[in-house]
């Protein structure tokens, strides 16, 4: 049975706008990760609130054939939920406060955040936020790499989840849709999401003009409005700026950019922005460096092999889709450009 703890008394719940200062909701089946396994045992956490009973068992052979997969995207998971039965809304821009109000209405909430270990450095991490204490300052966490028992400070955890452009991602039930859809407003229309995403950005590019991270997020908000020479130039500006070293520990020397060295195992705009805009050198260097680090990485090898078809080197293109497709067999873009690809070649 779900249960939400309050942990003082609640008053005045009558208006919406009002929280309780302290909540944390019990129900949901905290699960220890496998390696590289955060991502199905984080969507996991998430369904088990709601009668789930999938561990990352049966979730990660799904979502990640290859074992040593270093990523699994938010849509990925929230396509998982929903094959479930489930409904998943997976935003970026969240906000404290939009964390607070979730969370206070009996929704679990996943977050993407930075993540760093003293023995791994810098990499990206789901957490299950299930809590919160306005007196403490903290978000309470069920973290499959650390335990159920975890706490972020606000100002900390933002930092952390700026990285991945504030990302979240709800999971609920179709009888839970109406209060989700009062909650969420105008971010369940993704024009209106991404709009909110630019706005933010702007404003923060503005307010920290030396935040690399800012301005990657201004580059993705930019490429979602259509605006890939924008989105190029504020990657460039993003990558040319100092990184915090707190966030990057174990940095190899030659790394091709400024932004951590493991940024492009999970976000793929910059590439998407500089292949719109013909700049397929920078694709190709961005790519191999990964590749180079990492030899299984498909997101990699697909935006490559993009890169490459573009300058005319059909060859080499239809190999690295063959690799990105070894690694992950139901990549369907890369399929699809295998496919295309191979018959343009007469083959």
């Amino acid at each position: 049975m779900r249960t939400v703890i309050l942990l003082f008394t609640l008053l005045g719940l009558a208006c919406a706008a009002e929280l309780p200062p302290n909540v944390f909701l019990q129900g949901a089946r905290h699960e220890y990760q496998r390696f590289n396994n955060c991502g199905p045992v984080t969507i996991g956490m998430a369904m088990s609130f709601w009668g789930g009973r999938d561990t990352q068992y049966q979730i990660a052979p799904v979502l990640k054939p290859n074992k040593q997969d270093k990523n699994v995207g938010p849509e990925e998971m929230a396509a998982y939920a929903r094959a479930q039965g489930f409904r998943a809304h997976h935003g970026v821009a969240g906000n404290t406060a939009l964390l607070k109000r979730l969370i206070a209405a009996g929704f679990p909430v996943i977050v993407e955040t930075w993540f760093v270990t003293p023995d791994s450095g810098g990499m990206g991490h789901y957490r299950l936020l299930v809590g919160y204490d306005d007196k403490k300052g903290i978000f309470n966490a069920f973290d499959s790499y650390y335990g159920p028992k975890v706490t972020l400070r606000y100002g900390d955890f933002d930092g952390l989840w700026q990285v991945f452009n504030r990302t979240y991602l709800v999971v609920y039930t179709a009888k839970q849709a109406p209060k989700i859809e009062a909650i969420l407003g105008e971010r369940l229309n993704s024009r209106a999401l991404w709009r909110l995403s630019l706005e933010l950005a702007r404003e923060e590019t503005q307010a920290q003009p030396s935040n690399a991270f800012a301005w990657f997020n201004l580059g993705t908000s930019l490429l979602r409005a259509g605006d890939a020479k924008g989105a190029a130039r504020a990657f460039d500006r993003s990558r040319s700026l100092p990184l915090r070293r707190d966030y990057d520990p174990g940095r190899p020397g030659n790394a091709v950019s400024n932004w951590p060295w493991r940024m492009l195992w999970y976000q793929f705009t910059p590439l998407e922005a500089y292949h719109r805009t013909g700049r397929y050198q920078d694709v190709i260097a961005l790519t191999s460096d990964v590749l180079g680090r990492v030899s299984d990485h498909e997101e990699s090898y697909y935006w490559r092999a993009m890169a490459r078809a573009a300058l005319g080197k059909t060859q080499a293109a239809i190999g690295d889709l063959r690799a990105a497709l070894r690694y992950k067999p139901g990549y369907s873009q890369a399929r699809e450009a295998l496919e295309k690809l191979q018959s343009q070649a007469g083959r």
